[in-house]
This record gives C-alpha cells, structure tokens and sequence, in this order.
C-alpha cells in the first residue's frame, strides 16, 4: 500500500501543475458556507459587544478581524509545498514568544499569558496551537513506523505545552492536550496503544490536582460540589445559568436593566461569552453560533478529505478538531457542564490573536482544499490512506454533542428560567429596611395605650442624586444647599444617606418632588399616652437583644422588638412586616437606579381586656393607701387586680412604685433609668404576678375548700376557740378572742383557732392538693413574661432540701404562713374558683386586628370545673358573712350582695416589719361578674388598708359595669 501512495505522490510530482484561479470555480476558491461561517461567528461576537454597549472593544475587534481577513486573503494563495516550512516557521517563533512570555509578559488575573509591543498585545499560545497542528500533521503524516512517528508527535507537543503550564494557562494546555491526542487518532497511531495513554493520563490525573494554583482548584471544586456560593467559584456558575435563563428566546436587550444585568457575568467578552450572546439576543443566536460552528467545522473536515497530501489532509483534519474541542469546551463550560475552563470560543469571544489566527487558518485551509481541487482527475480509491481516521466519526459527534448542549440550555430556561430571572433581579438589588409601624394596643374599648408617632426620613443615594436637584432637595428639607451638597459629597457610595427627619406633610412634599435618587421612609416612634399608670403591664420596646434573635431568627439586625410586658408576649402581633427601599447596583457596588419600594404594613391593633377608666380608679386607691392610712403602718410596695371570674379576663391591674415606659426612650433617659434601679420597692417588677409573699387568712378559703372536699370536719360543726391553741409544747395565737365557731362563722371572723385545729385534722396533703387544684404553686399563665409561681411546699419537696415538716408547718398552713407564697393574681384566682366553681386563664389579650378586617378574638382555655364544686357553698356563705358582718363588712356599702376575705400576714421581706395587708372579693355573690384582689406589702390589717383599695373599685365597677364589660369603641365613664 505504502509503495503505491509512494508511486501515485511521485506521478503527482512528475505533473506540470495548473494555475488554480483561471482553472477553479469561485466556490473553489473562496467556500461561500466556511466563509458564511467565518463571518457569522464574526458578527455575534460583535453583536454580544455591541449589546454590552463597550464601543472600544468593538473598534479593537474590527481590525483585528480585518487583520485576520487580510492574513486569510494572503494564505488563501498557499501551496501545499510550502506547508512544512509554514508549519515549522509558527512553530518556532511561538516558542521563543512563549518564553519571551515567561521572562516578561504582561500579567493579569494571577496568569502572565500576553506580550505587549506599545498599545498592541498579543497571546502566543494561540499562534502555538497554529504551529502544532501544522508541526503535528508534518510529523504524523511522515511513513515511518508508528512508534517512531508518536514519539517524535509527543517530543513536539512537549516543549509548548510547558511553557504554557508555567504561565499558568491550564485551560489552553488542556485544548492543546486534547488537541494532540484527536491528531494521533486521526494519525492513525493504533487505538490500542492510545487506549493506554488515556487509561494511564486518567490515573494520574488525581495526583495533578497539587499542581493546581488556589483559584483553579476552587474553580474544580465548586463545579464538583454543584456549588452556587455568592461568595466562591460557584457564583460564576451561577450567573452562567442566570444569563442563559434570562435571554430567553430572542435575547433580553429590550429589558431596561439587560447591561446591568450583563455586568454581572464574568468573563462576558471573552470566556462565557456564548452565554452573553444568549443573555444579550436569546438562544436563537446561541443556537445560530453553534450551526454556524458546526458549518464550519464540516467544512474544513471535506477539505481535508480533499487535501492533495497527507501532511495538508492532517493539516486541515487538524484544524477542524481545533475548532471543534474550542466549541465544545467553551459550550460546556458556559452552561456549568465541566469545571470553568477560560476556553474563548472561536470568533464569537473577543481576543485579538485568536480572531486573527481563526481567521488566517481557514484561508490556509481553503487554500490546500483548492490544490487537492486541482488534481481531483488523477485521484483513485486507493488513496483513502492518506484521509485522517475516523474524520467524519469525531465531527459528527462534536455537532451531536454541541446539539444536546443547546437543548440542555432550552431545558434549563424552561424549568428554572422563571426562579432564575429573579435571582438576576435580586441580586443587583441592595435594600434598605423600612421599619413597620408596631400596632397600637387599646383597652378593650379602644382607649389608646400605647401609640406610634409618625415622622418621615428624607434618604438619599448620592450617586443617583442630580446636581440640579440639590437646591431643590435643600429646599424642601429646610437645610442649606451648601450643607446638602457636601453631605452627598462625604458619602459617594452610600445606599441610605438620611438628608433630614421631617413631619408626615413635609415629608409628603419630598415624596410628590420625585427627586432621582431620593426616596422617603416612614419612621415611627412608641408613645404611651398613660404614663406609668401601666408601664410595668405594656413593657417597652427597644432593639433586639441576641435573646429574641434566638427567639425569632427572621429578626433583621437592629429590628425593634418588645422587650418587657404586653409589647414583649405580644410582638409579633404588633410588630409588623417591615418594607423595603432598593436600589440597583453594580457587581462593585456602584449604585445604578432606584429599585423597587415595598412599603411596610403596620403591625395589628391588640386589643385589651383592660377598662382604662377601671384602671385609673384602681391605680388612684392603690397609689392613695401607699402614701399611708391613718392608723395603719405605710407599705413600700402593692399589687391590685380585678378580673371577671366568668373566663379570666383582667379588667383592671395596678401594680405600685411602677416605672414610665418612657424612660426607655428612644433615646434612653440613662438618668431616670439609674434612679430606678436604686430605687427600693422593685419599680421594675410587675407586683401582681412577679411578687410573692405569704397570703395569710385569705389562703383559709383553701383550706375550708380542702376540708368540704375531704368532709372530714362537717361545715356546721363546731370547735373551739379562745385565744390561742397549743399543740404539744407550742401555742399558737389568736388575732383576738372568739368563741366556739364552725366553719362559715370561722371564715366570717378570721378565727385562727378554728383553722389551726381543721388543718391539724387535714393533715398537709389534702389541703396542698386543693389548693394546686387552685393554681398555688404554679404560674396562672396570664400573657405576661416573668410570672412567678410562688411557692408551695410539701413534706417531700421540704426533705428534699433538707430541711423539716413540723406539726406546727401543718398547723401554720391552715392560716396561709409557712411554706407558701403567692402573688396577687393566684389569690384572685382561688378566689374566682371557689365563688364559681371553676378556675379560668387569667388574661390580658381579648383580640387583634383591626381596619376592614375587623378584630379577631384571641382564644383562651375554657374555665375548668372543679370536681368538688358542688360542695363549697358553705365556703361561699362564710364569704358572705365577712362581707356583711365580719372582718370585711365594708362591703355592706355596695349595690350587690358580696363574699370576701381579709388576710393580715407575717412577711420577712416587708422592710417596716408590719404584716403584709391582703383583701380579696367577689359580687355579686351568687354569680359572680368581678374578682377583686389587693396586696399591700407592710400594710398592716387587711380591711384598713387593702381592704380601703377594694371597696371605692368595686363600687365603681357596679356603677358602671354596662360599659365596663362591653367591648365596643365607648370609654368607661371616668370616675
């Protein structure tokens, strides 16, 4: 075979040759579809530019296409005599610029790859893959031996390709790579022993990753992850896909924001710039570069196949491979298939070199097509050797390939195009957040609690700011122009620069001006129109501590939240969602234009159960009886409560010394702070349910409740009384002398005798677990934070600690001392359950809402019946005749029939060492609509002091009670 290539190459060379242009048809010559190719490619290239709006990167272009066209017009003359010299001539003078580049090229991006000669710069690698696929063909198309014809093939491609690595141009060594190993294929070096050399290259390939610089090994990883991180390689990966999403079919150019959008595409001229053409004119034009791609590689494969020689059909065939690894590499990597790989595609990527060279090698190409034209008469099948293995094979697949990518890039705009755009939008978008207005909380009537003030921040972006309007601005702001102007020029890149704080109508103004660059942002400001008549109930507001960001991790940094009261349990009704103020920006964050306003929506109304003016009446009787009673020792501290003892809600909470929310700002009155804290008496407490002491003889409703559940001791016996008891070795006093009494007359009197022998006839269980039955013990659950539960101890919890049950613990208990301590709110509560039958939930919240929506009533447990109800009418009837002939016959003064308990306890925290003043009540008696409990802390008797608060509340309770329970928009009457 070798023998008659021989004889046929040496008849050609015998031949006289003709002259080519008078003896070839134009197509001949000049290939209209390579050429169509050439030029297509061409002009997306300039199109993506031109889309990218850089007029100095489309000028470079044009002449270094024109460039390209004239080194084509002149190569398209070339003999494939001249090949070899050609070859070996690019072949060298890449070498010596390729070290010229190691020894002083120019650097960017961590990779020195160009030489500058003035304002022109060029990349010789691209002249080097020219060189050796001209060099290659020579070497491969020789008739020695294989192994001889490989090992000179792999002794050229060896010096390049270092020289290139050190650059570091991984990318182009790995085309070079690729390149190589299609040229001994098509070469015709046995499969098998190229098999081994791909098999041994990919068992190494792991132990190459060392070699990797830091960027690209993050580049690897990043695509081997499936990574999107703003933060590392995967965002490129990311905007790849975003640009392919955002161009849709026909490209998003008409979109206002296609060059802000584009900006965020790395590499957009040159490396993924298939995806910017996509981005920029749709995939219809990706599609075009592809077909166009493809065209031209086909093209140069049947000129290959027409070559007059081997080394030209190599040659050619080698060219076409070129092309065809640059498209499908650059293709892949530009929609995320294999890692980023900084492969230009061929006339569509900007670069000066690689157009040029592209450009020059297809007229060479098209030049040894025309010679091998010349002598199609003499050809014979016998030639086929010279034709390059597997040519058509390798071609078809790229253009398969290079088709399914085109459709994955449909795929992928029709699934994720939708989520993709937005993450386009979003991304350029920087925001400002526009705090929501937190709902006003109401009595249960409307009555304003607590309140927001509005007041409008004037903002600006001064890079979006027009000289122009600075007066105008200044104008509407009340600030001087020359103050403006120099506040925008202090802060250039600033996203929110606040100009002035105005009130709502100024503000307005600003708003309707329309300024570019100025926008106007609600603030509002808590205002509590009470006082402190209720600070330790609503709490204050104030900036997120790292408590509620745990709570509530959705909390933007330096969010205001409530942080004490009915403003902390209630937050995220009142809160709000907040809004926003965007601006588009560049990837450097560079703003651009305004974005989009989300304006905020104001947090719900929380309604209370509270009556402001109930309220008032009860602050006023707490605050007078704690500037002293005449006869009675002065208590520091006191707790009063009313409640409706139908379904818990609390219509009324005093709560004295208390604190003005105000102080809590904003700005924080530090002074008034400080003078709190070392105030005495807890101001900061809420004393209604965070205070507890020893309830006293208002606890012996308890213990007559345990005894009528046990029926141990019948209600209408009777026991002895006196003025003290002794148990063993010790007495136990009275508060005074009374006869022989049961159980009613015992309540009704207060006899501490008679409760000493019931509860020594009890025993301590059946009284504690009445009362956890009562809620003692144990928090009421009542929507304020920091409740106590008080205490209550038991023989076990006792010995648990250490310490002792005594028989005089059990007698003790029976008149409310001892191991026990309760707030205000659990003695209302036992009060409620035992004049009802049933213990409730006490609380605040009745509902929220508000606007067009109307108000939604909050849910509470329903009342929970007691087993024993049924059996405490004698604790009832003991009640009552407090109230009309006992200790508390006060209430003999009001409309209704009522039940009540005086309670004077032993209290070691009280600091003047007086008894502690307690006094608890229901009415109407039968069916009871109010509760009423009030504490006074070193009060001294319960009637006198406590019982002095009581009395003037619930007389106005019943004076107005219509208006009181109702829950419409009327106030309660004033008292």
């Amino acid at each position: 075979m070798l023998s008659v290539e021989r004889g046929l190459l040496g008849a050609h060379r015998s031949r006289p040759r003709t002259n080519r242009p008078e003896q070839l048809p134009v197509a001949a010559l000049l290939d209209p579809l390579a050429v169509g190719a050439i030029v297509v490619l061409a002009g997306l290239g300039l199109a993506n530019l031109a889309a990218l709006g850089d007029e100095a990167l489309i000028r470079h272009q044009l002449v270094v296409d024109v460039a390209g066209v004239a080194l084509f017009l002149l190569l398209r003359r070339w003999r494939t005599d001249g090949l070899r010299w050609l070859g070996w001539g690019c072949y060298l003078v890449s070498l010596v610029m390729l070290a010229a580049v190691d020894l002083g090229g120019t650097t960017a991006n961590g990779a020195r790859r160009w030489l500058a000669f003035g304002s022109f710069t060029m990349q010789p690698s691209e002249l080097a893959k020219l060189g050796l696929v001209l060099v290659l063909a020579q070497v491969l198309a020789t008739d020695r031996p294989w192994p001889r014809r490989l090992a000179a093939a792999l002794a050229v491609v060896a010096l390049p390709i270092a020289l290139i690595v050190t650059q570091p141009d991984l990318s182009t060594a790995a085309v070079l790579c690729a390149l190589t190993a299609t040229m001994l294929v098509l070469g015709r070096i046995p499969l098998k022993v190229l098999v081994l050399i791909l098999v041994a290259g990919v068992l190494l390939l792991p132990f190459g990753e060392q070699w990797l610089h830091p960027y690209q090994q993050e580049r690897l990883n990043a695509f081997l992850s499936g990574s999107t991180d703003v933060n590392g390689s995967g965002w490129s990966i990311l905007q790849m896909h975003i640009a392919l999403a955002w161009g849709g079919l026909t490209g998003g150019t008409e979109h206002p924001l296609h060059r802000l959008v584009a900006l965020y595409l790395p590499s957009r001229e040159t490396d993924l710039a298939f995806a910017s053409l996509v981005e920029q004119h749709g995939i219809l034009a990706g599609c075009l570069a592809v077909l166009a791609a493809a065209v031209l590689v086909w093209r140069v494969v049947g000129a290959s196949r027409r070559a007059l020689s081997r080394p030209a059909a190599l040659a050619a065939a080698g060219f076409a491979a070129l092309v065809s690894v640059e498209v499908a590499v650059s293709v892949a990597s530009n929609l995320g298939l294999i890692p980023t790989a900084g492969v230009p595609f061929p006339l569509l990527s900007y670069g000066g070199t690689a157009a040029t060279v592209h450009i020059a090698t297809l007229g060479l190409v098209l030049a040894l097509r025309a010679d091998g034209e010349t002598h199609r008469l003499w050809r014979r099948g016998g030639l086929d050797p010279l034709r390059p293995r597997l040519l058509r094979t390798t071609a078809l697949a790229v253009t398969a390939a290079l088709l399914a990518m085109v459709g994955y890039v449909w795929q992928l705009q029709a699934i994720d195009g939708s989520e993709l755009r937005a993450a386009a939008l979003s991304q350029m978008l920087r925001c400002t957040r526009v705090p929501a207005a937190r709902g006003d909380i109401t009595d249960r009537h409307g009555s304003p609690l607590a309140v927001v003030v509005r007041r409008d921040r004037v903002a600006a972006v001064p890079a979006l700011v027009q000289p122009d309007d600075v007066p105008v601005l200044a104008a509407l702001t009340a600030r001087p122009v020359h103050g403006v102007r120099r506040l925008l020029d202090r802060h250039p890149s600033s996203l929110d620069l606040t100009i002035a704080t105005l009130p709502k109508a100024a503000g307005r103004r600003v708003r309707e001006a329309g300024l570019p660059g100025v926008f106007v942002i609600p603030e509002a400001r808590r205002r509590y129109p009470e006082g402190g008549s209720l600070g330790a109930v609503l709490g204050w507001t104030g900036v997120a501590t790292p408590v509620e960001m745990e709570r509530w991790p959705d909390l933007p940094l330096g969010a205001t939240v409530g942080r004490a009261g009915l403003e902390q349990v209630y937050d995220p009704i009142l809160r709000g969602i907040d809004g926003r103020q965007c601006v588009y920006v560049t990837p450097a964050g560079t703003p651009m234009a305004l974005g989009p306003y989300t304006p905020p929506r104001r947090g719900s109304t929380l309604r209370l159960t509270l009556d402001l003016g109930l309220q008032h009446k009860l602050s006023r009787e707490l605050a007078t009886v704690l500037r002293g009673v005449p006869g009675q020792p002065r208590g520091d501290l006191g707790g009063s409560v009313v409640l409706d003892p139908r379904n818990g809600q609390v219509l009324a909470m005093a709560s004295l010394p208390t604190y003005d929310n105000r102080v809590f700002g904003p700005p924080v009155d530090s002074g008034a702070l400080a003078r709190l804290e070392r105030r005495p008496a807890s101001p900061m407490l809420e004393h209604v349910t965070q205070v507890a002491a020893p309830p006293g003889s208002t606890f012996k409703l308890v213990v007559a409740a345990a005894s009528m559940r046990s029926g141990v001791v019948p209600p209408d016996r009777v026991l002895p009384g006196g003025g003290a008891w002794t148990l063993g070795d010790h007495t136990f006093g009275n508060w005074m002398s009374l006869p022989a009494q049961n159980l009613m007359q015992a309540i009704s009197w207060s006899n501490n005798v008679y409760f000493y022998q019931l509860a020594w006839a009890l025993g301590p269980w059946p009284i504690i677990r009445t009362a956890r039955s009562l809620g003692v013990g144990r928090p009421t659950g009542i929507d304020l934070p920091g409740e106590t539960g008080g205490y209550l101890g038991t023989p076990a919890s006792i010995s648990r600690a250490g310490g002792t049950w005594y028989p005089g613990s059990t007698v003790i208990l029976g008149i409310g001392q001892g191991y026990l301590a309760v707030t205000p709110l659990q003695d209302a509560l036992w009060t409620a359950g035992i004049a009802t039958g049933a213990v409730v939930t006490p609380h605040l919240g009745l509902a929220y809402g508000g606007g067009a929506d109307g108000f939604t009533r909050i849910a509470w447990p329903r009342p929970r019946r007691l087993a024993y109800a049924h059996r405490l009418g004698p604790v009832r009837e003991g009640m009552a005749l407090a109230a009309t002939s006992g200790t508390a016959s006060i209430l003999t003064a009001l409309p209704v029939r009522a039940g009540a308990k005086t309670g004077s306890s032993q209290d070691p925290s009280a600091p003047n060492g007086a008894p502690d003043s307690w006094f608890t009540a229901a009415a109407p008696l039968a069916r009871p609509r109010m509760v009423a409990t009030s504490f006074v802390r070193g009060g001294g008797h319960g009637v006198s002091t406590s019982g002095v608060v009581v009395l003037p509340v619930m007389e106005y309770f019943f004076a107005h009670e219509r208006q009181i329970l109702g829950t419409g928009t009327r106030h309660a009457k004033r008292g």
